[in-house]
């Protein structure tokens, strides 16, 4: 899964990167962005057809929803169900959006089955990790939210030594066909094993694991044991 992740690029360096038009009030860096917690979206306008950059509330809240609170469980959306789910199939039809990060993280327990190493996966300063997500809103007025959820798929390569779940990561090309191109399975085929081999693996502090804690310290490398390989059951991804 994805249940944690960070993001600091600018409003400024976001909207130029997918040019977009900056719909929102500024960004703050959050190293440690969890659930029910704002942070960036790339969407395409249902007005004026073009990407808008925005900030939208992690956990998606379906309209049929009596209370925002469910977001908090619906933060993920498996590739596997997200074209049956209730909570998802309306959005993956028509509301897919980008979700900019520097990297998200895992915690990877070790061998006396107590402790946990957290990790995490990044592409470094050079260009941030895309998540493939949905986006709606709930509500109206001043009650009315935009809220985001992120695809995750089986883990590939490296990143089964971490955990079994990863988020769909979007390479640049799939970037527009993920925004506006109609449902299919070709949107939900796994990220190309030469994008998830540029990913570092980094073991970071266990500051992390308390989501009150924040800065570019806890993206900062330490020291872990090497990572063992584990066996990963395969998943039926047969999805239409």
């Amino acid at each position: 899964m994805c249940g944690r992740y960070a993001t600091s690029r600018s409003n400024v360096d976001l909207s130029a990167l997918f040019e977009a038009a900056d719909e929102t009030d500024g960004l703050e860096p959050d190293y440690n962005v969890a659930p029910t917690d704002p942070a960036p979206v790339v969407r395409v306008s249902q007005s004026g057809g073009g990407r808008v950059l925005e900030s939208a509330r992690w956990g998606l809240v379906p309209s049929w929803a009596k209370d925002p609170k469910v977001g908090a469980r619906m933060i993920n959306a498996r590739v596997e169900t997200v074209t049956s789910s209730n909570a998802f199939a309306q959005s993956f039809a028509k509301r897919r959006c980008l979700v900019p990060a520097d990297g998200w993280y895992e915690w990877v327990r070790g061998e006396d089955g107590k402790t946990k190493q957290p990790y995490f996966m990044t592409l470094g300063d050079s260009e941030p990790c895309v998540f493939a997500g949905l986006w709606t809103v709930w509500g109206k007025g001043d009650a009315r939210l935009l809220t985001c959820s992120i695809i995750t798929t089986p883990a590939v390569d490296d990143l089964a030594l971490i955990h079994d779940r990863m988020p769909l990561l979007l390479p640049a090309q799939r970037w527009d066909a993920w925004l506006s191109a109609e449902p299919d399975a070709s949107l939900l085929l796994p990220t190309p094993s030469s994008h998830v081999a540029r990913l570092e693996l980094r073991p970071v502090g266990a500051r992390v694991g308390d989501v009150r804690n924040d800065g570019p310290d806890l993206v900062a490398k330490v020291p872990a044991p090497a990572l063992r390989s584990v066996d990963v059951e395969p998943i039926d991804l047969t999805l239409f």
